[in-house]
């Protein structure tokens, strides 16, 4: 069974004041003084403390007297909910028959959303477009199967694809290796690597022609190579000098955002939430069930906390910024010094 955790008054009011949409859904906010009970995030003007009462959900908003604000519409959530609910079964449906995805005005027409509010709505509860999940969702079938099939062109079509131009055409972008390549573990790609020092000791930089492939602390040559096993393992070369650099100082320097390259593959839900995680600003942190919300699943926290371990490409996809409902540092692949270090010199800015 999935725990709940009960949001306290100071942490609902913290939210509210930083209009944080992670909480949208988890409670409501009723405005005595106004006889309306809105989202967290809602874009009004911030009421006074002394005239707030939260509520777990609407019907007890509503029961309290209160009526939903026009302008947040927060009796629009369950709607919304299941909205996305139905278009990600649409999306699972095509792929697992191997269907073309549907098109967003199909899903818009489906849902009684325009596809402009549906984009948008489907991309904040789950970080993914609708067609970007249902690319996701195929390579993540591609992955499965590439492991099992005796061809490689019998897992193309196995996974949904129309035929092999479409795979790779979508495969070169996101897995940054030929399909043949991913299921012999690296056959025939280079991976450029070096170990460098940092302030936080010496950090391994590896990385493929796409971008950076693994980013690690007190690793070396043989946990990568476990990692790729049938790659080509360089060191050196000009190019891949000027990448560490950059990510060099991404570390350093993580108030200054570099626009570094990744070359990293997970399942859709593992996407999403490296994505929201590299949204958490320098020098915030969010708890495992504030991530889990803002991908649009608010009790997966403990999947949530998977994916953030799933990471390979540390501080980059900033996975330490990520800490424990209690506010303790929670775990850390690395060591908890490390993400200590992290934190703290984030912290200073």
């Amino acid at each position: 069974m999935v725990e709940t955790r009960t949001i306290t008054d100071d942490e609902a009011w913290a939210a509210v004041m930083r209009r944080d949409r992670a909480y949208d859904g988890r409670f409501f906010t009723g405005v005595l003084s106004t006889g309306i009970y809105c989202r967290p995030s809602c874009p009004a003007r911030h009421p006074l403390r002394e005239n707030v009462r939260f509520f777990a959900t609407i019907e007890e908003a509503e029961a309290a007297g209160l009526r939903a604000c026009k302008r947040c519409r927060p009796n629009e959530i369950a709607r919304d909910e299941g909205a996305v609910q139905a278009i990600i079964g649409a999306i699972r449906q095509s792929v697992t028959q191997m269907e073309g995805s549907p098109k967003l005005d199909e899903l818009a027409r489906m849902t009684g959303y325009s596809p402009t509010h549906l984009q948008k709505l489907f991309k904040r509860e789950t970080g993914l477009s609708p067609a970007a999940y249902a690319r996701a969702l195929r390579a993540e079938r591609a992955r499965d199967v590439l492991g099992a099939a005796a061809k490689v062109g019998d897992a193309i079509y196995d996974a949904g694809y129309s035929g092999p131009s479409r795979f790779y055409a979508e495969q070169d972008k996101r897995l940054g290796m030929t399909a043949s390549a991913w299921k012999d573990g690296g056959a025939g790609v280079t991976i450029h690597w070096t170990i460098v020092d940092s302030f936080l000791g010496p950090m391994l930089v590896a990385a493929t022609d796409k971008g950076v492939c693994r980013l690690s602390f007190n690793e070396g040559e043989t946990e990568l190579k476990e990692r790729f096993p049938n790659a080509l393992l360089d060191k050196g070369g000009e190019d891949f000098a000027s990448l560490v650099r950059d990510v060099v100082a991404a570390v350093e320097r993580p108030a200054e955002r570099q626009a570094i390259p990744l070359d990293v593959q997970g399942t859709a839900f593992q996407e999403a939430v490296w994505q929201e995680l590299q949204r958490i600003p320098p020098g915030e942190t969010r708890s495992y069930a504030e991530l889990a919300a803002a991908v649009g699943k608010p009790k997966a926290y403990r999947a949530a906390g998977s994916a953030n371990g799933a990471n390979n490409v540390a501080v980059l996809i900033p996975c330490h910024r990520v800490i424990a409902s209690d506010g303790s540092l929670g775990g850390y692949a690395y060591g908890l010094e490390i993400k200590q270090k992290l934190l703290e010199k984030e912290a200073k800015g």
